[in-house]
């Protein structure tokens, strides 16, 4: 009847509006973190490519490409893998909208075939796999970090997006890292980057990968939101001078947070404080700064259980520095514990230790033994040399804060990734270059981590994919140098690749932030410390079998014509 063909109708509508909004919800957990990150960020080059291999028949050639890099960054031995989450993001949801074909009509030659137009419709990642080392991952150069299969024309077209995923989430964890080494393991590192990065896309990547490679917190509040990364700050010098006097805080009818105390009972628990701190610490209370003063007391009013200020907008030692002890006196009174100060500006080795002097005196003088440990946190453009100057003068510094240099690379501004064709249907493909360390390893190949009896890795081997694990007595030889060989006897043997999708299916649960975070920081534990020390590190060994060696320096051969001498 009409009527049950009405219900029919209406169930069907329903399964389906259910499976539309399942598969779109799917989609939307697995998008790229960052919304511009589409299949139009690519150079235009990989569409005039693509046009050519759909041209002649070959853009569903099977093909295998490579992501990897030739050299470690800022003259290290070692480089934090990053950006792989973002890479499987993209890939799973490659494809053009009809707006964006529809703008590709405008650049490509006004002849091109409607019928490339239409493939580029289609494209989605169905058939593609990706094998990839875990995010977080230490890694070094000429390693396939990311390998991809699939049809060749899909494969180049998502080459420049990889590159621009990988390339920088790399080489900022790295930089990360290199600082948390510096620093050591019982100083917390802040990244204060956000201002100075490049753009809002450097930013939220700088504070995603710097707390991989190392970091504790970030200041940047939207990547705490994204990335669930510890938030970290507290007042700036414009908080500090935006106070005039104590008459600022005359029409506050407001209880201090978590107490009773009003305003003006707080201010006077202050001024009684004052006056013995400035006599145990050897200063003229009328030479403190009244405003000063009043900002923290202003913020301890809001913020009792984790009052820390800047202490530098005046003078540290003769009105920061008292004012802050006096109004963390006053918080203590009434049950609360301060958190610390922080400097950003001048000599941060001596100032941190005359500070520390400061608070054990007064932490003896008010038999407040916790007052001695006070956080003292220091900024003002920190780098790997300042660190580790910091380290040989001596300092009390708990904590540091880090932007600038941190977030824009300063002394390494690119780590030079690059994405190799390898295999085309079946063929093993190489790129030869007078400069050896430019001809790429041809053929699909595994990696493996050769681990000694005290659980360092002792070397990595590369080998082509058919080839077995490698058991006892390993031949480990240089890929361009044929005298350089070694035998390895692991005691432990790891493939380092993993398959993260299958046929356009995500086969693994991406691990969280914190599991690479903790991957990364296991790994460097585990280097030998010469190979991952900042001056004159020892070079880590990546090898290649004797069959990829052989197989290698025949394409080699193959590929190189005899020159001819008249």
């Amino acid at each position: 009847t009409e009527f049950m063909r009405c219900i029919v109708a209406f169930i069907l509508t329903q399964i389906l509006l259910v499976g539309y909004l399942l598969q779109f919800e799917d989609r939307t957990d697995m998008e790229p973190s960052n919304p511009l990150v589409k299949a139009l960020l690519t150079d235009f080059y990989q569409i005039t490519m693509a046009y050519a291999y759909w041209k002649c028949n070959k853009h569903n050639d099977h093909a295998c490409f490579d992501l990897f890099f030739r050299k470690n960054p800022f003259k290290g031995e070692f480089t934090v893998f990053c950006g792989l989450e973002e890479c499987i993001r993209h890939i799973l949801n490659i494809g053009f909208s009809k707006s964006d074909v529809e703008y590709l009509k405008t650049i490509l030659p006004s002849d091109t075939h409607p019928g490339f137009i239409d493939y580029l419709l289609t494209l989605d990642a169905s058939d593609i796999t990706v094998h990839a080392l875990p995010e977080g991952t230490i890694v070094f150069p000429r390693e396939p970090l990311i390998t991809v299969e699939g049809p060749l024309a899909k494969l180049q077209i998502i080459e420049t997006t990889l590159l621009n995923l990988v390339n920088f989430a790399s080489l900022v964890s790295t930089n990360a890292a290199r600082f948390r080494l510096v620093a050591g393991e019982d100083m917390s590192l802040l990244e204060f980057g956000l201002r100075r990065a490049q753009g809002p896309d450097g930013g939220i990547s700088a504070s995603r990968y710097c707390f991989i490679g190392g970091f504790n917190g970030t200041s940047n509040v939207l990547a705490g939101k994204m990335y669930d990364i510890p938030c970290r700050g507290t007042n700036a010098h414009s908080f500090i001078t935006a106070f005039t006097s104590l008459k600022d805080l005359d029409d506050i009818d407001k209880t201090i947070n978590g107490s009773s105390c009003s305003m003006q009972n707080f201010i006077e628990i202050c001024r009684k404080y004052l006056k013995e701190v400035c006599t145990l610490l050897s200063v003229n209370a009328d030479e403190t700064i009244e405003g000063e003063l009043t900002s923290f007391i202003s913020y301890a009013f809001t913020f009792s259980k984790s009052y820390l200020v800047l202490v530098d907008s005046y003078d540290v030692f003769n009105s920061g520095v008292p004012n802050f002890v006096t109004v963390a006196l006053a918080l203590h009174e009434l049950g609360f514990k301060a958190i610390g100060v922080r400097i950003d500006s001048g000599d941060l080795a001596y100032q941190s230790i005359e500070i520390r002097k400061m608070f054990k005196l007064v932490a003896d003088s008010f038999n407040i033994p916790y007052f001695a440990n006070l956080s003292i946190v220091g900024s003002n453009d920190i780098c790997e040399e300042t660190i580790a100057s910091l380290n040989q003068q001596g300092h009390s510094l708990n904590a540091l804060g880090v932007g600038t240099h941190l977030v824009t690379c300063k002394s390494q501004p690119a780590l030079g990734c690059v994405y190799k064709l390898v295999k085309v249907n079946g063929i093993n493909r190489i790129k030869l270059s007078e400069d050896p360390i430019k001809t790429t390893m041809p053929g699909k190949k595994s990696l493996y981590r050769l681990y000694g009896k005290e659980g360092h890795p002792l070397a990595d081997i590369i080998q082509e994919s058919s080839e077995p694990l490698p058991t006892g007595r390993v031949l480990c030889r240089h890929p361009n140098n044929e005298v350089k060989r070694v035998y390895v006897n692991p005691s432990t043997v790891k493939c380092l690749q993993e398959t993260y999708v299958e046929n356009g299916k995500l086969t693994q649960e991406l691990p969280t932030i914190h599991e690479i975070k903790k991957r990364c920081e296991n790994e460097l534990k585990s280097m030998r410390k010469d190979h991952i020390r900042l001056l004159n590190p020892t070079p880590y060994k990546v090898s290649v079998s004797e069959q990829m060696y052989q197989m290698m320096h025949r394409m080699i051969l193959e590929h190189t014509p005899i020159k001819e001498m008249q």
